[in-house]
């Protein structure tokens, strides 16, 4: 098992959002939906874009990168639409009472 890292409080994100959090070498986007919350690397695989800065597809468990417009599953990191092709990493989240947790490969 890799490191759990605290990110935020649950109430730091507002539903349908997300925000970018910085830890060592991983740049990680948060989202939640509802009373859940994704995380994905922040890059989009296409053009190192922020991947945070973005819509939230609530229905879809998709983040879009604002640049061209791919978007990316949360539950895999796979791209669901063109120009991007490659999948962005996950990491598994854990909340904890009111913590916001990602575990760090």
């Amino acid at each position: 098992m890799g490191q759990l890292v605290r990110l935020c409080s649950r109430d730091d994100l507002a539903p349908g959002s997300a925000r970018r959090f910085d830890v060592g070498e991983h740049r990680i986007a948060v989202v939640r939906i509802g009373d859940d919350f994704y995380a994905v690397g922040d890059r989009c695989s296409h053009a190192d874009y922020s991947l945070s800065e973005g819509d939230v597809w609530q229905d879809e468990l998709e983040i879009e990168c604002p640049k061209h417009g791919s978007t990316f599953s949360l539950l895999t990191g796979e791209p669901q639409t063109l120009p991007a092709t490659q999948p962005v990493p996950t990491y598994a989240v854990q909340v904890d009472g009111d913590d916001v947790c990602v575990v760090l490969p």
